[in-house]
């Protein structure tokens, strides 16, 4: 299942190299959502690491990502491991320049947006809330 967020980096991590082979190199984006700016890290693992190449913290970026998901001793992990970023404008002018699924013949794929599900999930809590509590 993919998914995309925008916002401003706030950080890039130093990759890390494992004795398996196995790297990564992680990125945390903020996201305005209402109230509360959220800290979103994302994982750039293997091919990927080089994606992070020539942005740095402070730069407006779209990034698409797959959400991971796994079970170790009982307890339970989610990653956010992204497989594309690019600079917000270009993001933007990509989409427009982009064939609609209505002109190319192929059915509307489903929303890779998550914005619905943070609206209600946003509203919920903003009804549970105080305006001093903070939102975790």
């Amino acid at each position: 299942m993919s998914y995309e967020l925008t916002g401003k980096i706030k950080l890039i991590q130093d990759e890390q190299q494992f004795n398996s082979g196995f790297r990564k190199r992680e990125a945390v984006v903020t996201v305005e959502d209402g109230k509360y700016s959220q800290d979103i890290l994302l994982e750039f693992l293997q091919d990927k690491i080089e994606l992070l190449n020539g942005f740095a913290p402070g730069q407006e970026v779209t990034v698409s990502f797959n959400i991971r998901g796994r079970e170790y001793n009982g307890r339970y992990f989610n990653n956010l491991a992204a497989w594309k970023i690019v600079a917000a404008g270009a993001a933007a002018s990509a989409n427009a320049s982009a064939p609609s699924a209505s002109n190319s013949g192929w059915p509307a794929a489903q929303a890779t947006t998550q914005s619905n599900d943070s609206a209600a999930f946003n509203n919920a809590m903003s009804n549970t809330l105080d305006d001093d509590e903070p939102p975790f």
